[in-house]
C-alpha cells in the first residue's frame, strides 16, 4: 500500500496536475518513497513537454528499470534523438522485465515492471505500432496494471473501438471499481461512446475539479470538451480559456477544443486564426493531420475534375 506522501502524488499526476508534481519537494534517497516520486516527476515533465528535465531526473545509466523506461520514452519524444534507437530500447526493457529473473541479481518490483509496460506500450502506440502497444500493455489479458489497462482503453478509442474499451473496464471493475484512474477511463469512454454518458462524465469532472488543492488544466479541459459536447458551447469556452491560462496556453488539446468551439460560436474569422497557430504549433496533432490530409485529397480530385462549358440557350 501506498504511504499517504506517495498516494498524494500518484493522485496529482493521475488527475493531469503535472506542474505541481514537479515543484513537489523529493523524500529522502533512503526513503521507499523516493524512486517512485522521482519517476512521477520525470514522467509529469514528459507530460508538460519537457524531455530535458525528465531526463535530468531520470539519466539512461540510472539503476532502477523504471526510471530508464523514463529515459527511453524522453529520447523517444525527443526531436533530437534516434527515435528507432529509444523504440528498441524500450524492447529490450519488456524482455528483461519477462525474462528468466537472475539469481546473482535482485528483481524488480511489480510496480516497476508495470512503469515499464505502461511507458514502452504509450511509445509503441505513438509510433503506429498498436498490436504491439496492446500486447505489451497486457490487453485481453486478467493483468492487475491499472494504468495498463486505463491505456489500452486510450488506443482502443483511438481505433474507434469502444467495444472492447468497454470490455476492459468491465473486467478491471471486478476488482479496482472505485480507482480514480478506472474512473477516469470510464469517463473518457463515456465521452466517446455517445451522449447518454456526457452527463456522468461532466459530473465526475466537476467533482474532481471541486478539489481545493487540485489544479489541473486537464481536467477544465476534458470538461470543457464534456460541456461542448452536451451543446453548452458558453461553458466550453469557461472551462478551456482557464485551462490556456492556468497550463500557460500551451496544451495542444485545449487549443484544438478551443477551435470547434469558434466555429460552433459562429465566429469563423476567430476559428481560422485559432487553427492557424494550432496547425503551426502543434503540426502532429490529429485534428491538423487530418484536416490536411483530407485537403491534400479534395486539391488531388479537384485537379482531375473538368469544368464543363456553360450552357447556351438557342432561339
Amino acid at each position: 500500500m501506498d504511504s499517504p506522501d506517495l498516494y498524494h502524488v500518484k493522485q496529482q499526476f493521475t488527475l493531469g496536475a503535472y506542474k505541481s508534481v514537479v515543484e513537489l519537494a523529493l523524500p529522502d534517497p533512503n526513503s521507499p518513497d523516493y524512486t517512485p516520486t522521482l519517476v512521477y516527476q520525470a514522467r509529469a515533465h514528459l507530460a508538460l513537454g519537457n524531455t530535458a528535465a525528465a531526463l535530468a531526473l531520470a539519466p539512461p545509466e540510472s539503476d532502477s528499470i523504471a526510471l530508464k523506461a523514463v529515459a527511453a520514452l524522453a529520447q523517444y519524444l525527443s526531436a533530437e534523438a534516434d527515435a528507432d534507437a529509444a523504440l528498441e530500447q524500450l524492447r529490450d526493457l519488456v524482455v528483461e522485465i519477462e525474462g528468466e529473473e537472475d539469481e546473482d541479481e535482485e528483481a524488480p518490483a511489480e510496480w516497476e515492471k508495470g512503469v515499464v509496460r505502461v511507458l514502452a506500450g504509450a511509445a509503441f502506440a505513438r509510433a503506429g505500432e498498436v498490436e504491439e502497444a496492446l500486447e505489451t500493455l497486457g490487453a485481453g489479458t486478467d493483468t492487475r496494471n491499472i494504468e495498463a489497462i486505463a491505456y489500452t482503453t486510450q488506443i482502443y478509442l483511438s481505433i474507434a473501438r469502444p467495444d472492447l474499451a468497454r470490455k476492459e473496464l468491465a473486467r478491471a471493475a471486478r476488482w479496482a471499481e472505485d480507482d480514480l484512474l478506472l474512473q477516469l477511463a470510464e469517463c473518457a469512454v463515456g465521452l466517446a461512446a455517445g451522449r447518454d454518458a456526457y452527463s456522468d462524465a461532466a459530473a465526475f469532472l466537476t467533482e474532481q475539479l471541486a478539489n481545493p488543492s487540485l489544479s489541473s488544466p486537464r481536467l477544465l479541459t476534458a470538461r470543457g470538451v464534456a460541456r461542448l459536447l452536451r451543446g453548452e458551447v458558453a461553458g466550453a469556452r469557461s472551462d478551456l480559456e482557464e485551462a490556456q491560462s492556468v497550463g500557460a496556453g500551451g496544451d495542444a488539446e485545449t487549443a484544438a477544443a478551443l477551435v470547434v468551439v469558434a466555429g460552433l460560436a459562429g465566429k469563423g474569422v476567430e476559428a481560422e486564426e485559432l487553427y492557424g497557430k494550432l496547425a503551426a504549433e502543434h503540426p502532429s496533432f490529429p485534428l491538423v493531420t487530418d484536416l490536411q490530409r483530407k485537403a491534400a485529397q479534395f486539391d488531388e480530385l479537384a485537379a482531375k475534375f473538368t469544368v464543363p462549358p456553360l450552357a447556351t440557350v438557342s432561339a
